[in-house]
């Protein structure tokens, strides 16, 4: 091989390790760039977390239609199986409804109870829900009169 071949060949092999070079400097700089992206909305690095839901979900509107004076199955059909069926008390149903948001930790519960005397509904209890924060919703009470 020629003095002027080698050279050439060494000339070659620079410029690759050079490109090569400024190839890992690009991925890095873009990388550090993008850092200052995390104010995207939604963005995280935190593991997702799924929302525990449980109970029955009642419906705003079906819950408004419970009155007393209902029998125990007009409630099932607008409600559902109740959650807690008192083994003790059978004159009272339970219904309990939970979620916890996965990211944010909030909680909110709902609890509404239909009291029975014999096949009829006579009171009906609904706490409208709350927050882990301690801000409570409304309780309101119906019974028969």
């Amino acid at each position: 091989m020629t003095q002027q071949a080698f050279r050439h060949s060494q000339n070659i092999s620079g410029r690759r390790a050079w490109r090569g070079l400024l190839g890992v400097i690009v991925v890095i700089w873009a990388v550090a760039g993008s850092s200052g992206c995390s104010s995207i909305r939604n963005f995280s690095l935190k593991p997702y977390r799924i929302n525990i839901q449980q109970g029955n979900y009642l419906e705003e509107k079906d819950v408004d239609q419970v009155q007393a004076g209902m029998t125990r199955s007009q409630v099932r059909f607008l409600l559902g199986t109740p959650m807690v069926e008192d083994l003790f008390n059978s004159n009272r149903w339970d219904y309990f409804y939970y979620l916890k948001i996965g990211r944010t930790q909030e909680v909110y519960t709902r609890h509404f109870t239909v009291y029975f005397e014999g096949d009829q509904a006579v009171r009906v209890d609904k706490d409208l829900g709350n927050t882990q924060d301690g801000n409570s919703g409304e309780i309101m009470e119906t019974e028969s009169g």
